[in-house]
């Protein structure tokens, strides 16, 4: 969340940030944080002005009593007792007041970069980039489900026996492609530098506030209403939370974690032919990058693992494309962000696979995740993660994009991987 002194100090330069990300209410709304903080520290002021009177009449009470000034004793006893009487009253209205600013702020999404184009949704998205493969497929292409069938690779009919519709089961060299890329996408995270994490794929509300999650995608999780945990929607969400009310020492960033999970999304609302196979489904696996840095690196950390996505989509041979996202199309928390999409030939359509986002302050200041340098104070630090990949749409691009009349061709790179070479 926004910290108070951004808030308090850059309070116009916040205003048109949000308007940027068309935050309603934007105006109103600061002056609200602001109004409930200067109650907030009104309030501590005349608590903290009473205790110190409370402590300085409490030493002299027994001074006076030694020296037989009963009666100026019992009016310092009576203004003590009245004191304190007050100060549960101004204690009760300062955590009021503290309850109320920090579910204000809980409301209020991370405020962009300056870089960060206008827009309001995925149309006026910024393509920054295109690379990759071009593909020439058969003239009669079949898109990725019908595929699957053929192959009898993927089984959606039996997932919504299972469980639904969006939990699909993988089978054969289905389920085999799928494992390849899992490990594929870890070895080459590894190969960067970053440590794996096996990371629960249920957590509490804490952590779900934590990286913000809650309360603003509370209707897309999914919820053990018994246990009041959570499904994870990605392992960003387990990961940077190990680093919940944490002080870090300068010497360990940046820390560079990545984690394979299972991931699970209600995706509410969602219909017609964006969700068709693997396009959009409640359980899906994905590869995480999580980074924690100082303030100062963290711009070169997000360089450097847009790098990191993009040699991944080099290396299955996929056409790709990177958008950088408007202000009304970036999530809640994100300062600036990048999205990655592969084109799906027979369908015609590009699809996303990995966002790569900077958060700023923004979630390690709702985690109280902080780093000391030397003897000074500690800073809040800067947190950053990026998929690497989420599988489901790259399944569907790798099956589309590679399909020939002998069968579909596995890339080279994952070949080591597969076992085989050829899907027919």
């Amino acid at each position: 969340m926004l910290t108070i002194k951004q808030i308090t100090e850059n309070t116009d330069a916040v205003i048109r940030g949000l308007e940027k990300k068309h935050f309603k209410d934007a105006t109103a709304t600061i002056a609200k944080v602001i109004e409930v903080n200067d109650k907030r520290r009104n309030t501590q002021n005349e608590l903290d002005k009473n205790l110190a009177e409370v402590n300085s009449l409490s030493r002299t009470i027994g001074q006076l009593m030694k020296e037989g000034k009963k009666e100026e004793a019992e009016t310092a006893r009576i203004r003590v007792a009245e004191l304190k009487e007050g100060n549960k009253a101004l204690d009760t209205a300062m955590t009021d007041a503290a309850t109320e600013l920090q579910n204000l702020l809980y409301t209020i999404p991370n405020v962009p970069y300056d870089e960060v184009p206008e827009g309001v949704g995925a149309e006026d998205n910024v393509v920054e980039k295109i690379g990759g493969m071009e593909t020439e497929l058969p003239k009669d292409a079949l898109p990725h489900w019908e595929l699957a069938k053929k192959y009898d690779l993927i089984d959606f009919d039996l997932g919504v026996k299972i469980t639904g519709a969006g939990f699909p089961v993988y089978k054969g060299k289905g389920a085999q492609l799928q494992r390849a890329l899992i490990n594929f996408f870890l070895d080459e995270a590894r190969k960067s530098g970053y440590m794996e994490i096996m990371p629960p794929t249920v957590v509490n509300a804490a952590s779900g506030y934590g990286t913000g999650q809650l309360p603003d995608k509370e209707g897309q999780m999914y919820h053990c209403e018994v246990d009041d945990l959570y499904l994870i929607p990605t392992a960003e969400v387990p990961v940077t939370n190990i680093y919940r009310d944490v002080i870090l020492d300068e010497k360990q960033l940046p820390i560079m974690n990545c984690a394979y999970t299972q991931c699970f999304r209600r995706e509410a609302g969602s219909y017609g032919k964006d969700v068709r196979g693997l396009n959009r489904l409640h359980e899906f696996s994905k590869v995480e990058l999580v980074r924690i840095d100082k303030p100062e690196h963290s711009r070169q950390s997000h360089q450097e693992m847009l790098n990191h996505v993009e040699g991944l989509l080099q290396k299955l041979e996929l056409p790709y494309r990177i958008l950088r996202l408007c202000g009304g199309d970036m999530s809640f928390t994100a300062a600036l962000c990048f999205d990655f999409e592969v084109y799906s030939e027979a369908q015609k359509r590009w699809l996303e696979v990995s966002s790569v986002s900077n958060f700023d302050t923004y979630q390690a200041n709702r985690l109280k995740c902080r780093y000391r340098s030397g003897e000074k104070k500690t800073e809040l630090c800067h947190t950053l993660n990026g998929s690497a990949l989420a599988l489901p749409r790259i399944v569907a691009a790798l099956l589309e994009n590679n399909q020939t009349p002998e069968g579909i061709k596995i890339p080279k790179a994952l070949v080591p991987y597969c076992g085989f070479e050829i899907i027919d």
